[in-house]
């Protein structure tokens, strides 16, 4: 198997919204997209799959040491022999990569968020940077679709957290912060044992609306010079904000089950944004 049939065959197991929107891309734009989200897929799953903290750490240790002698000329995972070709023509850079390490790593270290600002430093590092090498390989003109990259994949990492509120508990993990469980009257217990109350929906409906603000105003910052080039994103915008719809009109019955779409309905949703240009 080459690296450019292992990172492909990554996107599509993941059964990801992202994989959808790579699918309309040029050829290298997509190899590109596609062997950057293995990377990322990879780094997340020592989390979720490693069961020992001490061997997660080591196995981010190592994809440290490998990212920076991918960067040197020596990559020897497939992810990065298949990245590393199209990283000087995206701008793809060392630091980009090591940011979704490190917050790879807050997840071994922190499994609470004491206020939204402590939780928007981890989003920024595993979701901000993403979206701002997604924006890069995609095609801008413009920095400020930086910043309109940065605030989408902050309302994406927000409408993750929302989906995988359960999951995430049953993982040990609470990403909603300590300070905005404490203004609802939600108590941790509730979520690990997943008691539903009035409280934990109006909580919920708090995060939401946060979610759908920050979609308003990534889509407001990004230029119109760059709006084609970045349809992909605007793809994967349809397709959560869709789901974050789902979850409300489900009462975010989040705790026992995991709300999803289906691929047909993401596809149709890409294709919409691709043929027509509107959500």
């Amino acid at each position: 198997m080459t690296p450019e049939q292992y990172v492909q065959q990554k996107a599509a197991a993941s059964g990801s919204s992202f994989y959808y929107a790579f699918m309309f891309l040029p050829a290298a734009r997509r190899a590109a997209i596609t062997a950057f989200y293995g990377f990322c897929r990879e780094v997340d799953d020592v989390v979720d799959e490693v069961h020992d903290a001490g061997v997660a750490a080591t196995k981010l240790a190592w994809w440290r040491k490998e990212v920076s002698q991918a960067f040197a000329g020596q990559p020897s995972h497939p992810t990065l022999q298949a990245l590393m070709p199209h990283a000087q023509a995206f701008g793809i850079e060392a630091r980009h990569l090591l940011a979704v390490v490190e917050g790879c790593e807050m997840d071994l270290e922190q499994t609470r968020y004491l206020d939204y600002p402590g939780l928007q430093r981890y989003c920024h590092l595993v979701a901000g940077v993403v979206g701002e090498v997604a924006a890069r390989i995609f095609g801008q003109t413009s920095e400020q679709t930086t910043a309109y990259a940065h605030k989408l994949g902050l309302a994406f990492q927000l409408t993750n957290i929302i989906r995988d509120v359960g999951e995430d508990a049953l993982r040990g993990r609470i990403y909603l912060p300590i300070s905005e469980l404490q203004q609802f009257d939600v108590k941790a217990h509730e979520i690990t044992k997943r008691e539903y109350s009035e409280r934990f929906t109006a909580l919920m409906r708090f995060q939401a609306a946060r979610a759908h603000q920050l979609y308003d105003e990534a889509f407001a910052l990004l230029p119109d010079a760059d709006r084609r080039a970045q349809k992909p994103g605007l793809m994967m915008a349809s397709i959560y904000r869709t789901l974050l719809r789902e979850i409300e009109a489900a009462d975010f019955q989040v705790l026992h089950q995991r709300i999803a779409l289906t691929p047909l309905r993401k596809l149709w949703l890409a294709w919409k944004m691709q043929a027509l240009g509107r959500m």
